[in-house]
């Protein structure tokens, strides 16, 4: 009976999220924003087009293909249908098969049919596939009861309805902090070389993007995007998994040191000497001030304290899962593992995360 429930439990949650798909936007504050931003970029459209052409704010020259043009680009601006050059050449790449439809094909089923499809063929061809603009198509060819529309039409009212409406989406955007034109985020390598950060390069966008391509269906979203996706949450699974472990149970504790009033050439000759890659400084007190590594021995000053860097602090109950971001992402080649009064009790290199974190085998 149980196994019956749990077939039955396991149907419904198939089918309840194919039918009934996660809400757009990861917060209501979100949805909220982009419903604000629809209202605003309609209205604003509106009004600048009634102005324009000259018809008064009281008749906005608007056609309705506009309101699904607005949702793309306020509920799910980083879509790649979205985008400044699929939503304009879309609409008026669509307007223009439309009309084009309509002149030559006199049945209205037929046009509409056509105009549809020619439409999504010269988006695609375009580069510019929009899905309102398959509604813009489509209502040229129905709107046509007088006779075939003018090719005017694709730009009075279509171009500048849509060049209004996306300006005012990325000036929404920008003040709402949303990246738009959208453009993935890229973790920049910390030496200022073209290599992505280490945990960024597998899978690597080429991965991703044959993956897509051998996926079989068409998935709205950026193969960058969803490479960034991935990298976090490869990133979640591997703190959850070593979430239990703690800096205390990793950390080197016979850690050799050095005063911050000693020489610069006292640490140079302890790096070299002990084949260290970091020395933490401890002030008179004998509290963690500061790390020396290779690089700061280039920087000019004749005390320790003078070259010291800031360093990376954690405490000896702090998770292991803490440092698997800044250890790994290049920023970070150590952290110091000190008490509530800062003293020093160890020390974590990327070697010991290394050791903590591979597959035993």
């Amino acid at each position: 009976m149980s196994e019956q429930k749990n077939d039955v439990r396991l149907i419904w949650s198939r089918y309840y999220s194919a039918f009934i798909p996660a809400p757009a936007g990861p917060g209501f504050l979100d949805r909220l924003k982009a419903a604000s931003g629809a209202i605003g970029g309609i209205a604003i459209t509106g009004l600048l087009c009634g102005l324009m052409l000259g018809n008064g704010i009281a008749h906005p020259l608007l056609v309705a293909p506009m309101g699904a043009s607005a949702v793309l680009l306020f509920a799910v601006p980083a879509s790649p249908l979205a985008q400044p050059w699929s939503v304009f050449g879309g609409n008026v790449v669509s307007a223009l098969a439309g009309i084009t439809v309509a002149k030559l094909i006199p049945d209205p089923t037929i046009a509409a049919a056509l105009a549809v499809g020619c439409a999504i063929g010269a988006m695609s061809l375009m580069r510019c596939l929009h899905p309102p603009g398959g509604a813009v198509a489509l209502s040229t060819v129905l709107g046509a009861t007088h006779g075939p529309p003018d090719y005017m039409f694709a730009f009075v009212p279509v171009a500048v309805n849509t060049a209004l409406l996306v300006t005012v989406a990325i000036i929404f955007h920008r003040l709402a902090g949303h990246s738009y034109p959208h453009v993935a985020p890229k973790a920049a390598s910390t030496h200022g070389t073209s290599d992505p950060a280490p945990i960024l390069r597998t899978p690597s966008e080429q991965d991703v993007e044959e993956a897509l391509h051998a996926y079989g269906d068409t998935l709205d979203v950026d193969a960058a995007d969803l490479q960034m996706v991935l990298h976090d949450a490869e990133m979640r699974a591997a703190e959850r998994t070593h979430g239990r472990l703690t800096c205390g149970e990793i950390m080197s504790r016979d850690v050799i040191s050095i005063r911050e009033n000693e020489p610069v050439a006292e640490a140079q000759r302890l790096l070299h000497a002990r084949r260290l890659l970091s020395l933490p400084v401890l002030d008179h007190a004998g509290h963690v001030c500061g790390i020396i590594g290779p690089l700061d021995l280039a920087r000019e000053g004749e005390r320790v304290r003078d070259i010291a860097s800031q360093p990376y602090i954690v405490h000896v109950d702090t998770p292991v899962a803490a440092l698997l971001r800044p250890l790994t992402g290049g920023a970070r080649r150590e952290a110091i593992v000190v008490d509530e009064d800062r003293r020093l009790h160890g020390l974590i290199t990327q070697t010991d995360l290394l050791a903590a974190v591979a597959p035993r085998a």
